[in-house]
């Protein structure tokens, strides 16, 4: 390969390096700028007067609820409570608990996260010491999609004790209405055996911007080296050539 064409090839090489890396430079300030608008978002969201049942009952746009306050009164269904395992809570193992919740005059049915439990390594099948009123009650909480799921080989259990609750199939189970696309996080002190120190939502915001800087300093760099090694060198030859040609 000539000199001249080596050039070519590395001024070609670096030029798109440098474009690579300045795409992906703004492409992590894009995504930071999504997640600050979807936070805002929740922040507004949370600002809202808390919804009843009514309210929840009569929407046709339920993702329009996630991350509202709700006030619901209504009964629990404590027989069908679900125990999902290998959940966490300041740094414990154990169950996040749901447990149905029938609306006041209501037939439907919604499923609540009413909080984090511990479990005996002793005995896995043993079930926390959850208390659950029988009699009227209010639950304050926050709309909430369906419960997150982890990897799960096999098909779904269907005991108390599971490790994914899928909503479709636990109306089944259950035998009344339930509401499928939402859920709820219910919120407060510690209470009936249950922790509710539910983390902050962190949509890493501070990290595409960390990932930002550091594609568009690669692309500073490589535009440094490829001055420093290719142009710089034809700077000099360029002058000693000039020199070498003035008369004596």
């Amino acid at each position: 390969m000539s000199v001249r064409l080596r050039r070519v090839v590395v001024a070609f090489a670096a030029v798109a390096a440098v474009a690579v890396a300045v795409s992906l430079g703004r492409w992590q300030l894009d995504r930071a700028a999504q997640k600050e608008a979807l936070t805002q978002a929740i922040q507004t969201q949370g600002s809202k007067s808390a919804l009843v049942a009514d309210d929840i009952l009569q929407s046709t746009q339920p993702d329009a609820l996630i991350h509202r306050s709700v006030h619901l009164k209504g009964r629990w269904l404590a027989e069908k409570t679900v125990y999902l395992e290998n959940r966490q809570m300041l740094g414990r193992v154990g169950f996040f608990v749901f447990t149905p919740f029938q609306l006041a005059d209501h037939q439907t049915v919604v499923m609540v996260q009413r909080g984090w439990a511990p479990r005996s390594f002793e005995n896995r099948t043993a079930l926390p010491a959850v208390q659950t009123p029988s009699e009227l009650v209010v639950v304050e909480g926050r709309m909430s999609p369906p419960p997150s799921k982890l990897y799960e080989p096999g098909s779904s259990s269907v005991s108390a004790i599971r490790q994914n609750l899928d909503l479709a199939q636990f109306q089944l189970e259950l035998g009344l209405p339930l509401l499928q696309d939402l859920s709820v996080v219910q919120i407060g002190a510690a209470s009936e055996g249950l922790l509710r120190e539910w983390p902050q939502i962190n949509l890493g915001i501070d990290k595409h911007f960390g990932y930002a800087a550091q594609w568009f300093a690669l692309a500073v760099l490589i535009v440094f080296l490829f001055a420093w090694f290719q142009l710089r060198p034809l700077f000099f030859v360029s002058k000693d050539s000039h020199v070498s040609r003035q008369p004596e």
